[in-house]
């Protein structure tokens, strides 16, 4: 009974960390959607951003990598209870699954266009490309895959300089590998997909979260798991401080010196996410490796909170997107838009409309309100059901 306690428990922490990063994440589709900024600047320009509206965007950041990296933790705990052969079949189907709601429902949940002109690979098409890779070599022995991971992880950046060269054509099959930096690729005359996520650098995240799950096994005691995951939560972030300041290896865009000093710290910590550069994950997955190791006993109303979102990840991911754009719609018609300024086909989002920061956060918080009940209501309903489609959503 205490082996089990204390297994409910580590799994409770991964459940919490999902949660919070779902939350969180919330906040940047909200800006992309509401913020009058967010269609003629980046958040992250240091020519035009502020502090406020920086962080706003810069905290989002750990929210892929988290989410990728805890799904490869959740896909070795599942192992336990699976043999490879049923493990490798598992994340293999759902992996296609991913890839098909990605293109079929949270395309349209973005664009609101039945027609599909454009489909958009994000976060959800590299989970599932990623998901079909590891059930594919996860029969490899551990070692293996670990090499895998650290190859990707701590090597992908090398292809940088040859990507920068003035000669290097980048084409569609190399943004679907590394690029991947929302360039559009026409299909036909009338669609086109773009490339937000390429999957090579995101499937090495995975990989590494399932190496990591091990320190999640029931054998593994609690203080040496702990203990672990804080020695090397502080060896990404220690890996961050010294090579982001020797700014040679390990991110595409080098940090400067700015005019205002304060900018410069922010130059210091904007890193590369598209593809995530080796020093965009240490700073991401370090920090979330120390909350692991900090946060496993943790049991009280804010934590059950954030763990609701936390434990159906997926089905908040989903509904989220519809909730948000519909109430951008309703805001744009309520403002005079007509039809015609809302669904345009070659722009998803929205006209070149939006508020200002605070409402941003209201209509974040709003949301995240809203998904509570449904997010609660759902995982009740899959804690009383065991139809076999539950697990792939």
């Amino acid at each position: 009974m205490k082996e089990l306690t204390a297994t409910r428990q580590r799994i409770g922490s991964i459940d919490l960390l999902r949660g919070i990063v779902m939350v969180v994440m919330a906040l940047d589709h909200v800006r992309d959607f509401f913020h009058d900024d967010a269609v003629l600047h980046s958040p992250l320009d240091l020519q035009t951003t502020t502090p406020a509206l920086f962080f706003t965007r810069w905290i989002t950041h750990f929210c892929a990598p988290v989410f990728l990296f805890l799904a490869g933790a959740s896909a070795y705990l599942m192992g336990l209870k699976r043999t490879k052969k049923e493990l490798s079949s598992f994340l293999i189907k759902r992996g296609f699954w991913l890839i098909f709601i990605e293109l079929a429902v949270i395309t349209f949940a973005i664009t609101l266009n039945p027609f599909y002109n454009i489909f958009i690979l994000q976060v959800i098409w590299a989970t599932g490309v990623s998901m079909i890779l590891l059930g594919l070599l996860v029969r490899l022995p551990y070692a293996i895959i670990l090499a895998i991971a650290i190859l990707i992880v701590f090597g992908h950046n090398l292809l940088d300089h040859p990507e920068a060269a003035r000669q290097f054509k980048v084409g569609f099959i190399w943004d679907l590998l590394h690029n991947g930096r929302f360039t559009f690729y026409p299909i036909t005359q009338n669609h086109g997909v773009v490339i937000a996520y390429a999957f090579v650098p995101w499937t090495g995240l995975m990989f590494l979260g399932y190496c990591m799950g091990r320190l999640f096994a029931p054998d593994v005691s609690s203080d040496e798991r702990r203990k672990r995951l804080f020695i090397i939560g502080s060896a990404f972030i220690l890996l961050f401080i010294v090579v982001r300041f020797l700014n040679g290896y390990g991110d595409p865009v080098p940090w400067s010196h700015q005019d205002r000093g304060f900018y410069t710290f922010l130059s210091f910590i904007n890193v590369n996410k598209y593809p995530p550069s080796l020093m965009y994950v240490s700073i991401t997955i370090g920090p979330a490796l120390i909350f692991l190791s900090l946060a496993e006993n943790w049991n009280n109303q804010v934590t059950s909170f954030f763990t609701v979102y936390g434990r159906v990840p997926f089905f908040y991911y989903v509904v989220h997107f519809f909730i948000i754009h519909l109430m951008e719609v309703i805001i744009l018609s309520f403002y005079g838009f007509a039809f015609k300024d809302i669904f345009v086909p070659q722009f998803p989002f929205r006209p070149n409309f939006g508020f200002g920061l605070g409402a941003v956060y209201a209509v974040w918080l709003f949301v995240v309100l809203i998904m509570y009940p449904l997010c609660k209501i759902y995982n009740n309903y899959k804690n009383t059901h065991r139809q076999w489609w539950l697990s792939y959503l």
